[in-house]
């Protein structure tokens, strides 16, 4: 069954609530914001790797809030070891039986705050569950509630006594976005209400989970072309023999890419995506998951440079089939 007009239009009056509601905190970051509720409708996980005090926590903290469902939040450091993400099991001497007690990884909305400052050890705590959405421990598995999203902060100047993510992490985000400096006009409201601390403004509710998982049932009933998919089938197949590019796209990120597709197309009020829905998505989904060569990286080539040279070389489809 494919999404109809009428859902289309829906869904978008839904989705731009949530994303006025994250502004409030969030001032003059459309585009980021929407990448944030683009990731959780496609039940994908975000990362924002982006300098001290650009509201990177704000806007974690602004998405779980909109959503009436349970969040928490972990801060990484040096010293937290798996079990204090996934939970333990303890003996009960009264039961004779071990008691699985679990982590603050069962929540709805996760947010992995400074991600990198923990050991890769226990960054791997998170591949199964942003993955599979189940923790095992023990060898028992557990399942997190539904919907679930890790949202994941990062500092990409400040490096002594952080660990780099590996590539089967960096993986596992669906999307990865900066949140920049604000703009004069916004930083002069900010400013306006510099005697209220940030951890003191919250934003109501919009949403259940159960309306999300609605959602993103109903954002996977987006028309895809076929066109659409061989321009993106032809975009994730060029980075692979680009020559700035060690290691390109795996076809996880070619699915990546069409999911979160189809979901801004029906927040955009579309049952279809077109070519400018990959165009616009290409950057923040497939960036992270090159792997540049040394040289290149010396020379500063960037992953974004990279996919936005590509995206130039790379043809768009001019027609599609009617729907």
């Amino acid at each position: 069954m494919t999404m109809t007009p009428e859902q289309a239009y829906a869904f978008q009056e839904t989705f731009g609530r949530l994303v006025a509601n994250v502004e409030q905190v969030l001032l003059g970051k459309t585009f980021v914001v929407r990448l944030g509720f683009v990731a959780l409708f496609s039940e994908g996980h975000l990362l924002l790797e982006d300098f001290p005090g650009t509201g990177k926590t704000s806007l974690a903290r602004a998405i779980g809030q909109s959503v009436s469902g349970t969040s928490n939040r972990i801060q990484f450091t040096p010293d937290l070891l798996p079990g204090d993400i996934t939970g333990v099991s303890v003996y009960d001497q009264r039961t004779g039986r071990f008691d699985f007690h679990s982590g603050p990884v069962f929540a709805n909305i996760v947010l992995a705050d400074e991600i990198n400052r923990a050991s890769p050890k226990t960054q791997a705590a998170l591949l199964e569950v942003m993955e599979e959405g189940q923790v095992t421990v023990d060898g028992e598995t557990h399942p997190v509630d539904a919907p679930f999203m890790v949202i994941a902060t990062q500092n990409p100047i400040e490096q002594a006594g952080t660990y780099r993510l590996p590539e089967a992490q960096l993986d596992r985000f669906l999307l990865k976005a900066s949140i920049g400096y604000p703009d004069h006009a916004s930083t002069l409201r900010i400013l306006e209400g510099a005697g209220v601390k940030a951890h003191d403004t919250t934003v109501p509710s919009i949403v259940t989970a159960d309306a999300v998982l609605e959602m993103a049932q109903l954002a996977r009933t987006v028309h895809v072309d076929p066109s659409v998919n061989d321009y993106v089938s032809r975009l994730v197949e060029s980075t692979r023999s680009a020559s700035e590019v060690r290691l390109g796209v795996s076809v996880r990120g070619a699915l990546a890419l069409v999911r979160a597709a189809k979901t801004l197309a029906a927040a955009s009020g579309r049952h279809y995506v077109v070519p400018d829905d990959v165009k616009s998505l290409a950057e923040p989904v497939l960036s992270h998951r090159l792997v540049l060569d040394p040289e290149s990286e010396f020379d500063g080539v960037t992953a974004s440079s990279v996919i936005a040279q590509l995206l130039l070389e790379t043809a768009p489809p001019s027609d599609r089939q009617a729907v």
